[in-house]
C-alpha cells in the first residue's frame, strides 16, 4: 500500500489546532493508503507544543518535531520534509485557510503520475481588499522577474512525490523561498482549483511587514532583476544629467541666458543621491545573502521528536 505523510508546521495555532486533526483525520481515514501526520512546531509560545503531544499520545499514526525556537515557516517546512519517509507528502497549514478535503484531489493526480501536484487558490476568503491586491501583484511581479515561474495564487499547499522530495533535500540554502523552490526542481507538475476559506481561529502570523519580507526573500532568491534594474536606472540617470547640461550649456552660450543654480543643483543631487542609496540597498541584499550562506549554519534545530506508535511498532 503507499505511503503518505501530512507533514503540518504549526506556529501558536492552539486556537485550531484541534479542530484541524479532527477535520484531517476524517479525510486520511477514507484514503485506502497508509496515511501519517508530522506536525512540525517552530518554536511556539502557547500550548500549541501540548496540542500537539496530546494529538500524538491519541493517534498513533500521528508524530510531531519541535524546533528549538523560531526558525520561520520555511525552515519549519524543511524540517518537516526532511524527515519524510514516504511515498509522497502533503503540505498544508493548520489554519484550515487550506481544506484538507482537497488531499485526495492531490492524491489523485499524483497517482496520474504528477511529481508536484499544487492547490491554487480560485479566490481568498475573509481578507481585505488590500491584502488581496498585494498578493495579486506579488505573484505577477513574480512572474516577471523570476528565471523560475511561480504559479500564480498558490501557496504552500501541495503534494511532493518522492522524487520530488529527494530533490527538495539537495537544496540546502539559506535564504529560502520554498515556493520557488517547489517550482525549481521541475519534474511534472500540475494545479488543482479551490476557494480558499477565512482563518478558522486564532491570529494570522503574516503581517504586511513579513509579507514584504517574504517578497523581497523570493525576488532575491529568484532574480537578479533588481541588480540590472539599478544598473538601468544609474545609466538612463546619467544620461539625462548629460543631456541636461548640454542643454544649460548651450542655452547660456548662445543666448547669455543666466544659469539659475541653486534649485537646479539641490534636485540633481538629491536625485542622484537617491539613486546611488537605492542602487546601494539593492547590492546590500545580495550581498547580506552571500554572507548567510558563507556562514553555513544548520538551517535548524530540533529539541524535541515523538515518533508516531504505528511506526515504532513497525520499523521500517
Amino acid at each position: 500500500m503507499p505511503r503518505l505523510t501530512i507533514v503540518v508546521p504549526a506556529y501558536n495555532e492552539a486556537a485550531v489546532l484541534e479542530a484541524f486533526h479532527a477535520r484531517l483525520n476524517r479525510v486520511l481515514d477514507d484514503l485506502p493508503m497508509d496515511c501519517s501526520v508530522l506536525y512540525v512546531d517552530d518554536g511556539s509560545s502557547d500550548d500549541t507544543w501540548s496540542l500537539i503531544e496530546g494529538v500524538v499520545h491519541r493517534d498513533a499514526r500521528t508524530g510531531a518535531i519541535k524546533l528549538s525556537r523560531n526558525f520561520g515557516k520555511e525552515a519549519a517546512l524543511t524540517a518537516g520534509l526532511d524527515h519524510v519517509d514516504a511515498d509522497a507528502a502533503v503540505v498544508i497549514d493548520a489554519d484550515l485557510q487550506d481544506p484538507p478535503e482537497l488531499i485526495p484531489s492531490l492524491v489523485e493526480r499524483w497517482r496520474e503520475g504528477y511529481d508536484v501536484v499544487y492547490a491554487t487558490r480560485t479566490a481568498r476568503e475573509g481578507e481585505t481588499a488590500l491584502k488581496r491586491l498585494t498578493a495579486s501583484l506579488f505573484y505577477r511581479s513574480m512572474e516577471r522577474l523570476s528565471d523560475t515561474s511561480v504559479p500564480r495564487d498558490t501557496g504552500d499547499f501541495r503534494l511532493l512525490s518522492r522524487r520530488a522530495l529527494e530533490a527538495l533535500r539537495q537544496l540546502r540554502e539559506r535564504q529560502r523561498f520554498m515556493k520557488g523552490l517547489f517550482t525549481w526542481i521541475g519534474y511534472r507538475q500540475t494545479a488543482v482549483y479551490y476557494l480558499r476559506e477565512p482563518r478558522q481561529a486564532g491570529r494570522t502570523k503574516w503581517n504586511y511587514w513579513r509579507l514584504m519580507q517574504l517578497a523581497i526573500e523570493g525576488i532575491t532568491s529568484f532574480s537578479t532583476a533588481p541588480l540590472r534594474l539599478a544598473t538601468w536606472v544609474g545609466l538612463l540617470s546619467s544620461v539625462l544629467a548629460f543631456l541636461y547640461g548640454t542643454w544649460v550649456f548651450g542655452k547660456a552660450a548662445l543666448y547669455g541666458d543666466p544659469v539659475k543654480g541653486y534649485p537646479s543643483l539641490m534636485v540633481a543631487i538629491l536625485f542622484l543621491g537617491g539613486v546611488q542609496l537605492l542602487a546601494l540597498g539593492v547590492i546590500g541584499e545580495y550581498l547580506g545573502r552571500n554572507y548567510a550562506e558563507a556562514k553555513q549554519r544548520p538551517l535548524y534545530f530540533i529539541e524535541e521528536r515523538r515518533r508516531p506508535r504505528a511506526e515504532i511498532r513497525s520499523p521500517l
